[in-house]
């Protein structure tokens, strides 16, 4: 057997160059490249090996290990799960920055390579800089934190395990059911040990993603289900865009005149004007679907992970004869909510289940209900679209307990009066239908998801698995880098922007356009309605200075100037507090060749309310407030009562 003599690290820059997917009969290089932030414990190492000879992988330096992983979740996630990016950084901080991605990758089921720098594994100049020494366990590192968050982990403190690791990584990284987050510590001294590799572990390897189909007995279950239903609904949810099954989702949905609602991730599979498309479903769903899903007597998703934003914490399906209906290539999906199961790839069931569905001759029984429940959500999305600012009496919907003092103050500082859902409106009427949206956090996703009309495929790209802050403008990066002939614009808020954006001079030096689209309300937004819809006050969520005479944060709001920040990157800035100011920044942010920010303030609290869903928080029992009393009686255990359990 041919040998050839590297290194560790060398071996695994040579082994990732080599690797390939196929999917439909279609090759694609499965890693892309490497996103890297060098440190000592691993530049001499897999920093030596890439500069030596990266192959066909692309090196691109990152400017935060967070926030350079969440472009290889948005860049993998664009793709569709078929190619992806490594991220590799050094021992300690470096590594522990890169846990939160690793949870938001394997959250969402999105693969990714982490390759971070670890001890010494010969121990002799322990403790090293950055080392965490834990007493009890010389084993223990930083790395040992990415086992909660890994779908697979692993580190290589011999040489020769470096391919049963790399095998194994590739195994799950390219398997729709068990796929996320790969972590392979690579210890500092192993990285440069040689050790004489058999040639054939970097031989071509093409890992084939299989249509997995369902059995005859599932489909018959399905079939026999469905014929004693009236008034069935089918979920969209992720797996139809990583499956590529849009097309068999939406010939089931015509076949059957069966009307559908979508995920987060299910979102943009097929474009909003669809007949039958109601749009989001759940906790930030639209009125459309949440209408029909509260009656409908079978609930058909597919590639759904069924989470509680999906189910209104499952309290929407409100019909005591309502079963599910689960298609799913992971069987622990399936069996939610004591479903009937399908498991395998949602194109090949959706197409053996439309076949023998169409033998009996069924047909929903809907008639004008459709039709009537989009009617309705078409008035509602240009009535938000359209909600302006009234000096007197402007109550924004979701708040019965809201002081307008704010208003006025946000008005004083800032000089603007727009509304978030009529920004939102604006953007889109105005992107192209081709441009992609990323978001991730905060009230923009849910608003995003009630009256986001996508009118391409694969545009609407929202994280809201994890709901990570920080995610947006990262990914967009990512994104970019998956898309590169179309535009990717960032839906951030304030908290989420000054939470992380470390990428945005990363697509500056790369070239690489994004457009981000800032709201700035001058709060954590989304948690301030949550704590006031349940009878709080706004503690801890606005951005205020600390008041010297009561010791507390309830001073004057605090004023950000975020196109100046922007700016200082290089990005081409707007300043935006009126309509004709927001159409100006959007017509010429599109001219632009370099990145760009529109730093757009947006009146707080005027995101758009929930349409008839309930979400589960752990409200205090106890309380001196009567308001928070009141919730938790009147609310909390009331639609705890009507939840389903399981």
């Amino acid at each position: 057997m041919k040998k050839i003599r590297l290194t560790v690290a060398q071996a695994l820059v040579k082994f990732l160059d080599n690797q390939y997917v196929e999917f439909d009969g279609v090759e694609t290089k499965f890693v892309k490249g490497i996103f890297t932030i060098f440190g000592h414990g691993n530049v001499v190492g897999l920093g030596q090996a890439l500069e030596e000879d990266h192959g066909d992988l692309i090196v691109h330096q990152g400017r935060n290990e967070q926030g350079m992983s969440h472009a290889a979740i948005g860049f993998a996630k664009q793709k569709l799960r078929k190619q992806i990016y490594a991220c590799t950084s050094s021992v300690g901080p470096g590594a522990a920055n890169m846990v939160t991605a690793a949870a938001t990758a394997s959250a969402n089921r999105i693969p990714v390579l982490f390759l971070p720098g670890d001890v010494y594994a010969t121990r002799q100049p322990d403790p090293v800089l950055q080392q965490m020494e834990q007493f009890n366990n010389l084993t223990i590192s930083t790395n040992d934190a990415f086992k909660a968050v890994s779908k697979y982990w692993d580190r290589i403190s011999r040489p020769e395990q470096l391919m049963t690791a790399c095998i194994n990584a590739m195994r799950v990284l390219t398997d729709p059911v068990n796929t996320g987050a790969v972590t392979i510590a690579l210890p500092q001294d192993v990285e440069g040990e040689a050790y004489d590799y058999p040639e054939q572990f970097f031989q071509k390897r093409v890992h084939r993603i299989e249509r997995t189909p369902a059995t005859k007995e599932m489909i018959k279950d399905a079939v026999e289900l469905i014929l004693k239903k009236k008034k069935p609904m089918l979920v969209c949810g992720g797996g139809v865009k990583y499956s590529e099954a849009a097309e068999a989702f939406k010939n089931f949905a015509e076949k059957f005149n069966i009307p559908f609602g979508e995920t987060q991730a299910g979102k943009s599979a097929i474009v909003w004007d669809h007949k039958l498309n109601l749009g989001g479903i759940g906790e930030t769903g639209s009125l459309a679907s949440n209408m029909i899903a509260k009656k409908a007597d079978l609930i058909i998703g597919v590639g759904t992970r069924y989470t509680d934003f999906t189910t209104s914490s499952k309290w929407l399906f409100q019909n005591p004869e309502v079963d599910f209906l689960n298609i799913n290539i992971a069987g622990f999906d399936a069996y939610k909510l004591d479903g009937v199961r399908v498991v395998a790839d949602a194109k090949a069931a959706l197409e053996d289940l439309t076949n023998e569905l169409s033998k009996t001759g069924y047909k929903s029984s809907y008639k004008t209900e459709i039709k009537e429940a989009r009617d309705k959500l078409d008035a509602e999305v240009r009535r938000v679209y359209s909600t302006e600012y009234k000096e007197k009496g402007f109550v924004p919907e979701i708040q019965d307990h809201l002081d307008p003092s704010v208003f006025e103050e946000f008005k004083e500082i800032t000089g603007s009066c727009l509304t978030q859902s009529r920004v939102v409106g604006i953007f889109n009427e105005m992107l192209a239908n081709d441009d992609i949206v990323v978001g991730a956090s905060g009230s923009l996703p849910g608003d995003l998801q009630r009256i986001w009309r996508p009118k391409g495929v694969n545009t609407y790209h929202v994280e809201y698995g994890f709901s990570c802050m920080g995610y947006e403008v990262n990914a967009s990066l990512g994104v970019k880098i998956a898309e590169p002939d179309r535009e990717v614009y960032a839906f951030v808020g304030d908290g989420s922007y000054m939470m992380l954006h470390s990428e945005l001079p990363t697509s500056i030096q790369e070239g690489k356009k994004i457009n981000v689209v800032l709201f700035d309300n001058m709060a954590f937004g989304c948690i301030n309605n949550l704590e006031m819809e349940h009878g709080m006050n706004s503690f801890g969520t606005e951005f205020r200075f600390r008041n010297p005479k009561t010791g507390k944060l309830d001073g004057g709001l605090v004023p950000m100037n975020f196109a100046m920040n922007a700016a200082s990157y290089g990005c081409k800035t707007y300043t935006v507090k009126t309509i004709e100011e927001l159409k100006e920044a959007i017509i010429d942010s599109k001219k632009q060749k370099v990145s760009t920010l529109i730093d757009i303030k947006v009146l707080p609290k005027t995101m758009i309310h929930k349409y008839g869903s309930w979400w589960r928080v752990g409200l205090a029992q106890v309380s001196k407030s009567k308001r928070i009393h009141d919730v938790y009686e009147n609310v909390i255990k009331k639609n705890l009562g009507e939840a389903r359990q399981y």
